[in-house]
């Protein structure tokens, strides 16, 4: 708590499904100089911009949370903004952080920078051992190399950034606009959506053997907050729940929750993306005593009571 009594913060991306729920988070430990510039106040894509928001607002700290993101379909559709927002946001920002001096600053990654075949469960020392999954490697290699400038900046200039890689992120506030969510939010929506209109069956992508893991996000935000006070090492670390559930279990899981009656078709002519995902989590537990904490049915039905209250 006196940590974050004397800190001035700014989020990147703090209006955001992850932001909106770390800003929280921080108000809840006592601080109270948080800022979250939202993109049409600061262009992270704009050197000038970044430097105008660090020398008005003076941080101490620096959460870098801001990215462009989508499921697969979006990550396919648009592979070179995808490549160019989050790498170019990422090292102007780091690199603005530098100049000024910022006495910390947290970067957030993604588990999409781990090599399609990765051995499971992922370990960071893994992170280099292949290319990442075709689908969303331009994204995953983006966001990984703010690790590698972390790491540069660290060595040449003494900079204190740390790099963090949390899995897949689900909750309240998520993204379910079907053109552009991730996998939890777009299934909790075709099966309430089916539900409403009393569709017989609904579609899924791919053949639903694919492992996932996934993470509440108020668990992914005290995660990243207890590494901005307690790590400060130039390793990444993972940020997880240590479980994998298969996609078609996933699936199955929703269609109870939502109470759908319907049939489930399986599109295999759709990519299932990377094989398995699932975190080794030591590292977090090791360093800075991080455990997820949320039960994933007890995640996924809040995640369902807030879409169903909000969705209109």
């Amino acid at each position: 708590m006196n940590f974050w009594s004397n800190q001035r913060v700014i989020v990147t991306g703090g209006a955001g499904f992850l932001g909106s729920h770390v800003v929280e988070a921080l108000r809840t430990r006592g601080c109270q100089e948080v800022f979250a510039p939202r993109s049409k106040d600061c262009d992270l894509r704009d050197r000038q911009a970044i430097r105008q928001l660090f020398e008005a607002q003076q941080p101490t700290l620096v959460l870098h949370l801001a990215a462009v993101v989508g499921g697969i379909g979006a990550n396919r559709e648009h592979p070179g903004k995808f490549f160019y927002e989050n790498a170019i946001m990422g090292i102007e920002l780091i690199e603005q952080a530098r100049q000024c001096k910022i006495a910390k600053t947290v970067v957030v990654g993604t588990i999409c920078a781990y090599p399609k075949f990765t051995p499971v469960p992922f370990k960071e020392d893994d992170l280099w051992i292949g290319y990442p999954e075709e689908t969303n490697a331009p994204y995953g290699i983006a966001k990984k190399a703010l690790l590698v400038q972390c790491q540069a900046y660290r060595q040449e200039y003494g900079m204190n950034a740390v790099f963090l890689l949390p899995v897949n992120l689900y909750g309240p506030r998520d993204n379910f606009d079907p053109a552009s969510s991730h996998v939890i939010p777009a299934l909790i929506k075709k099966c309430v959506d089916a539900r409403e209109a009393g569709a017989p069956a609904i579609e899924c992508w791919g053949t639903g053997v694919a492992t996932r893991e996934f993470i509440y996000v108020t668990d992914a935000a005290e995660g990243i907050l207890l590494a901005a006070e307690k790590y400060n090492r130039s390793e990444p670390v993972n940020i997880g729940a240590g479980q994998e559930i298969s996609i078609k279990a996933l699936f199955e899981l929703i269609v109870k929750l939502t109470n759908y009656r319907g049939a489930v078709r399986w599109d295999a002519t759709k990519p299932d993306g990377q094989p398995r995902r699932c975190l080794d989590v030591t590292r977090a537990q090791q360093e800075f005593g991080f455990r997820a904490g949320t039960p994933f049915e007890t995640g996924l039905r809040q995640t369902i009571a807030w879409y169903e209250q909000h969705r209109h």
